[in-house]
Protein backbone atom coordinates (compact mmCIF):
# COMPACT_ATOMS: atom_id res chain seq x y z
CA UNK A 1 0.00 0.00 0.00
CA UNK A 2 1.47 3.33 -1.00
CA UNK A 3 1.46 6.33 1.30
CA UNK A 4 -0.82 8.25 -1.07
CA UNK A 5 -3.63 5.72 -0.60
CA UNK A 6 -3.70 6.10 3.21
CA UNK A 7 -6.64 8.13 4.44
CA UNK A 8 -5.54 11.56 5.58
CA UNK A 9 -6.55 12.98 8.92
CA UNK A 10 -7.06 16.30 7.14
CA UNK A 11 -10.32 15.02 5.73
CA UNK A 12 -11.84 15.28 9.23
CA UNK A 13 -10.97 18.97 9.70
CA UNK A 14 -14.14 20.36 8.05
CA UNK A 15 -16.30 18.12 10.23
CA UNK A 16 -14.43 19.21 13.36
CA UNK A 17 -14.76 22.85 12.29
CA UNK A 18 -18.48 22.43 11.67
CA UNK A 19 -18.98 21.04 15.18
CA UNK A 20 -16.69 23.60 16.84
CA UNK A 21 -18.66 26.40 15.20
CA UNK A 22 -22.12 24.82 15.14
CA UNK A 23 -22.55 23.75 18.77
CA UNK A 24 -21.73 27.15 20.33
CA UNK A 25 -24.01 28.83 17.77
CA UNK A 26 -26.93 26.58 18.66
CA UNK A 27 -26.37 27.14 22.38
CA UNK A 28 -25.88 30.90 22.15
CA UNK A 29 -28.86 31.25 19.82
CA UNK A 30 -31.10 29.42 22.27
CA UNK A 31 -29.72 31.47 25.17
CA UNK A 32 -30.48 34.72 23.34
CA UNK A 33 -33.94 33.52 22.36
CA UNK A 34 -35.09 31.99 25.64
CA UNK A 35 -33.00 33.78 28.25
CA UNK A 36 -32.13 37.29 27.02
CA UNK A 37 -29.28 38.89 28.92
CA UNK A 38 -28.67 42.56 29.65
CA UNK A 39 -25.40 44.20 28.70
CA UNK A 40 -22.83 44.16 31.53
CA UNK A 41 -22.70 47.44 33.45
CA UNK A 42 -18.96 47.89 32.82
CA UNK A 43 -19.39 47.69 29.04
CA UNK A 44 -18.06 50.61 26.99
CA UNK A 45 -20.62 53.36 26.38
CA UNK A 46 -20.81 52.91 22.59
CA UNK A 47 -21.04 49.13 22.88
CA UNK A 48 -23.79 49.38 25.49
CA UNK A 49 -25.76 51.82 23.32
CA UNK A 50 -25.46 49.49 20.33
CA UNK A 51 -26.47 46.42 22.36
CA UNK A 52 -29.38 48.26 23.94
CA UNK A 53 -30.59 49.43 20.53
CA UNK A 54 -30.58 45.87 19.21
CA UNK A 55 -32.39 44.64 22.30
CA UNK A 56 -35.01 47.41 22.31
CA UNK A 57 -35.80 47.09 18.60
CA UNK A 58 -37.94 44.10 19.54
CA UNK A 59 -37.07 42.01 16.49
CA UNK A 60 -33.31 42.13 15.96
CA UNK A 61 -32.15 39.90 18.83
CA UNK A 62 -34.79 37.21 18.18
CA UNK A 63 -33.84 37.26 14.47
CA UNK A 64 -30.14 36.96 15.32
CA UNK A 65 -30.91 34.11 17.72
CA UNK A 66 -32.92 32.21 15.11
CA UNK A 67 -30.27 32.68 12.41
CA UNK A 68 -27.49 31.58 14.78
CA UNK A 69 -29.42 28.53 16.00
CA UNK A 70 -30.57 27.46 12.54
CA UNK A 71 -27.13 27.97 10.98
CA UNK A 72 -25.47 26.09 13.84
CA UNK A 73 -27.92 23.22 13.41
CA UNK A 74 -27.25 23.09 9.66
CA UNK A 75 -23.51 22.95 10.34
CA UNK A 76 -23.83 20.16 12.91
CA UNK A 77 -26.12 17.98 10.78
CA UNK A 78 -23.99 18.69 7.67
CA UNK A 79 -26.87 19.95 5.54
CA UNK A 80 -26.86 23.16 3.50
CA UNK A 81 -23.46 24.07 4.98
CA UNK A 82 -22.65 26.73 2.33
CA UNK A 83 -26.02 28.39 3.01
CA UNK A 84 -25.29 28.37 6.75
CA UNK A 85 -21.90 29.97 6.11
CA UNK A 86 -23.50 32.66 3.94
CA UNK A 87 -26.04 33.41 6.67
CA UNK A 88 -23.29 33.63 9.29
CA UNK A 89 -20.84 35.79 7.35
CA UNK A 90 -22.52 39.17 8.03
CA UNK A 91 -22.94 38.31 11.70
CA UNK A 92 -19.26 37.51 12.17
CA UNK A 93 -18.06 40.50 10.14
CA UNK A 94 -20.18 42.68 12.43
CA UNK A 95 -18.93 40.81 15.50
CA UNK A 96 -15.27 41.39 14.62
CA UNK A 97 -15.92 45.06 13.83
CA UNK A 98 -18.01 45.56 17.00
CA UNK A 99 -15.23 44.15 19.14
CA UNK A 100 -12.53 45.99 17.19
CA UNK A 101 -14.11 49.42 17.59
CA UNK A 102 -16.50 49.30 20.54
CA UNK A 103 -15.63 46.49 22.98
CA UNK A 104 -12.12 45.06 22.43
CA UNK A 105 -12.33 42.54 25.28
CA UNK A 106 -14.32 40.11 23.11
CA UNK A 107 -12.09 40.41 20.04
CA UNK A 108 -10.06 37.21 20.57
CA UNK A 109 -13.20 35.04 20.73
CA UNK A 110 -14.83 36.87 17.81
CA UNK A 111 -11.62 36.35 15.86
CA UNK A 112 -11.55 32.62 16.59
CA UNK A 113 -15.13 32.16 15.39
CA UNK A 114 -14.56 34.36 12.33
CA UNK A 115 -11.50 32.24 11.45
CA UNK A 116 -13.61 29.10 11.75
CA UNK A 117 -16.13 30.59 9.30
CA UNK A 118 -13.33 31.52 6.87
CA UNK A 119 -11.71 28.07 7.20
CA UNK A 120 -15.02 26.34 6.50
CA UNK A 121 -15.70 28.66 3.56
CA UNK A 122 -12.27 27.68 2.22
CA UNK A 123 -13.11 23.99 2.66
CA UNK A 124 -16.30 24.56 0.63
CA UNK A 125 -14.66 26.98 -1.83
CA UNK A 126 -15.76 24.96 -4.84
CA UNK A 127 -19.38 25.73 -3.99
CA UNK A 128 -18.66 29.46 -3.79
CA UNK A 129 -16.77 29.63 -7.10
CA UNK A 130 -19.84 30.69 -9.11
CA UNK A 131 -20.75 33.35 -6.54
CA UNK A 132 -17.31 34.91 -6.92
CA UNK A 133 -17.45 35.10 -10.74
CA UNK A 134 -17.85 38.62 -12.13
CA UNK A 135 -20.45 37.56 -14.70
CA UNK A 136 -22.83 34.65 -14.49
CA UNK A 137 -25.57 33.45 -16.78
CA UNK A 138 -29.12 33.11 -15.54
CA UNK A 139 -31.09 29.90 -15.28
CA UNK A 140 -29.96 26.30 -14.98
Amino acid sequence: MSSSSKPSLLRFLPAVGRWLLGLPLILSGFMILFHPMQAPPDMAVGAKAFSDALQHSGYMMPMIAIVLSLSGLLLVINRFVPLALLLLAPFFVNSVLFHSFLEPTGLPMAGVFALLVVALAWAYRGVFAAVLKAKNSTGP
